[in-house]
């Protein structure tokens, strides 16, 4: 599955807002992600997986590390 759409599923009910000020971006940062238009930073795709108690390569590179 692509990362946006893992963005997307992640959200789950929240909007696009209330995640985006709670890892610190611009809703149309977020926004933007979620339609693939746009790759975050390296610092916000920490910020981003830790938000989501993920790692960063289950969301953005479709592996899990053990």
């Amino acid at each position: 599955m692509p990362y946006n759409e893992k963005l997307k599923a992640l959200r789950g009910d929240k909007s696009q807002d209330q995640i985006a000020a709670e890892i610190g971006i611009t809703k149309s940062s977020w926004a933007m992600y979620e339609r693939g238009q746009r790759i975050p930073r390296d610092e916000i795709k920490i910020k981003i997986a830790q938000y989501f108690k993920r790692s960063v390569e289950d969301i953005f590179f479709g592996c899990e590390v053990y």
